[in-house]
């Protein structure tokens, strides 16, 4: 990094939290492809969308940055109460076919059927969540805090029958374990999130014991009661848990923080979406594609491979910037330029694409949407009055605070 190493700085310089989207640009004016002595990097949506959907790249075991024997060797030491939301058996970590296994068992609760039946309660949970700091009384507070954060985790808490009682703890636990998905983490923070992630793997255990015995209607009492012949063991179940749960949370939370930013500073946007709310949707894309919840994932190549003209080498490690590749100017007219209806906002990669496609795209879309249109709609005049904090996290996009003012 400190030898000037863009893909190195896009990993690891905290400095680019903030903007990382002229370092970028750096990358994009080396070529489809740009090889560094640390790994590859790409921003080329064309190349993004390849090697997402090619089965010679794929997940590594959740660590493809790391060379198959040292991959091998921590899959022998992992400490199972410490496993993550990057090890196996996380559908992060996992390749076809184990990785069709356990997508097969849970997509039925993310089909658009599914997900539109959900919206009258995500609206429920926004308006009462507005309601509540409208009896507060006060004019000013953070949005990140007493909305973005509260509304998903409700939403999670519900596909995974978490009782109201342990919400508060979740969303804590929770938050620290995502930084689990950062490329370099400092010891410290590593210890945090190590200890979160043993808290939430305890509890969940407890939880789906609890759920056995008394299951409700929830995607985990359905999958830990199922007799299906690919019925998941307790490990697995654990860890798709806390992976609905991480997935599901971090990256709705940041959507919502970016779109509250993105709108107050973009007014003439705002109010094109007053005169015409049946936009709200591809505003959403347009935040997805702008200011991308996850800015990056990372796929090693199995095999050599030819990528757009690029030859890449067996068990290269390629860094996908979703985040620049969101803003390709080959896909993208302007692609700097936020505004909400354009054409083709949905085609970014926001979501990732091939057998990683994110299963939760659907609901993030729907409460996206609700969450923004719901708190614009009662608040015309909401407007960030002071200085925001961004999220010290480089894979993970978004606001810490953002304080408004009604």
């Amino acid at each position: 990094m400190r030898r000037g190493d863009p893909i190195a700085r896009l990993l690891a310089d905290a400095s680019l939290n903030a903007d990382p989207f002229d370092e970028y640009e750096r990358v994009r004016a080396a070529g489809p492809v740009k090889r560094t002595k640390l790994m590859s990097g790409t921003v080329s949506h064309a190349v993004a969308s390849e090697v997402l959907r090619s089965p010679t790249f794929g997940v590594g075991g959740g660590h493809g940055e790391l060379p198959p024997f040292t991959r091998r060797v921590l899959s022998k030491v992992m400490d199972p109460d410490a496993m993550g939301p990057m090890d196996p058996p996380s559908l992060l970590a996992v390749d076809p076919p184990a990785h069709g296994r356990y997508r097969r068992l849970v997509s039925r609760e993310f089909t658009a059927r599914s997900v539109t039946a959900l919206e009258q309660r995500i609206t429920e949970i926004a308006e009462g969540l507005l309601d509540e700091m409208a009896r507060g009384g006060a004019s000013q507070w953070d949005v990140v805090e007493a909305y973005a954060s509260r509304l998903p985790v409700v939403v999670i808490a519900d596909l995974l029958g978490v009782p109201e009682r342990w919400q508060a703890d979740i969303l804590v636990w929770g938050n620290d374990a995502a930084m689990l998905l950062e490329p370099l983490l400092g010891w410290r923070n590593y210890r945090t999130a190590e200890k979160a992630v043993r808290r939430l793997n305890v509890w969940f255990d407890q939880h789906i014991e609890n759920l056995r015995r008394d299951p409700g209607t929830d995607l985990l009492s359905r999958l830990a009661t199922t007799s299906d012949e690919e019925r998941l063991d307790q490990h697995e179940l654990r860890a798709l848990g806390l992976l609905v749960l991480g997935a599901g949370f971090e990256t709705t939370v940041n959507l919502i923080g970016n779109g509250v930013v993105q709108l107050d500073r973009h007014r003439d946007q705002l109010e094109l979406l007053r005169e015409k709310p049946e936009l709200w949707p591809n505003a959403v894309e347009e935040v997805l594609r702008h200011d991308s919840p996850v800015q990056m994932t990372l796929r090693s190549a199995y095999d050599d491979v030819e990528v757009q003209g690029q030859a890449l080498t067996k068990g290269e490690p390629v860094v996908v910037f979703l985040g620049g590749a969101n803003r390709d100017p080959a896909v993208f007219t302007d692609p700097q330029v936020f505004d909400v209806a354009r054409e083709n906002a949905s085609d970014h990669l926001a979501f990732s694409s091939g057998a990683h496609y994110c299963l939760g795209a659907g609901l993030a879309r729907l409460e996206g949407t609700i969450a923004l249109r719901t708190l614009f709609e009662r608040y015309p005049d909401l407007q960030v009055s002071g200085p925001t904090e961004r999220r010290a996290t480089r894979v993970l996009r978004g606001y810490e605070h953002v304080p408004v003012a009604v």
